[in-house]
């Protein structure tokens, strides 16, 4: 059986203490379930922490890497894909999940969430903005789930991947 992927997605060094809380719970409970983790690979924010959540409860973990300098690379990757696309790799992270879960906003991230929804993938919003949340719910009410914070994440991903 091919195991499910939760690529969770969010800012780099701008992400809050709230982001990257909620990333690595993501990354914690996708590890529990037997979920691979898949972020952008960096060292940096939203995706080391889902990486770090997932790899610290016997995980494993896929990062989708924009180039080939190893100095980027999270060391809480086991699968690294060296893409040297930069943001276009944002693409092969959506279409490489099975749901997709937004933990805070940048450009690069809502960039994510648009070709998830332009590939009509599940969408998760953790704590995003008011705004935010109106826009890309209107572009895509079947596909936007917005949620406060990562529990009410986790009950959703249980409904929509079992």
């Amino acid at each position: 059986m091919v195991k499910k992927i939760i690529g969770v997605m969010g800012p780099g060094k701008n992400a809050t203490k709230v982001d990257l809380k909620n990333a690595y719970e993501i990354g914690k409970y996708s590890a529990s379930q037997g979920f691979i983790t898949l972020t952008g690979g960096r060292n940096d924010g939203v995706m080391d922490e889902a990486l770090r959540g997932a790899k610290e409860n016997g995980g494993t973990t896929i990062g989708i890497l924009p180039s080939d300098d190893k100095t980027t690379f999270s060391k809480y990757i086991d699968i690294p894909i060296i893409t040297n696309m930069k943001s276009a790799r944002n693409y092969i992270n959506v279409l490489s999940s099975d749901i997709v879960v937004v933990c805070g906003i940048d450009a690069g991230t809502s960039s994510e969430i648009s070709l998830a929804l332009k590939a009509e993938k599940k969408v998760i919003l953790v704590g995003l903005e008011k705004e935010a949340n109106i826009f890309y719910s209107k572009l895509a009410p079947s596909l936007i789930f917005v949620v406060k914070e990562y529990k009410q994440a986790i009950v959703i991903i249980k409904k929509e991947l079992k």
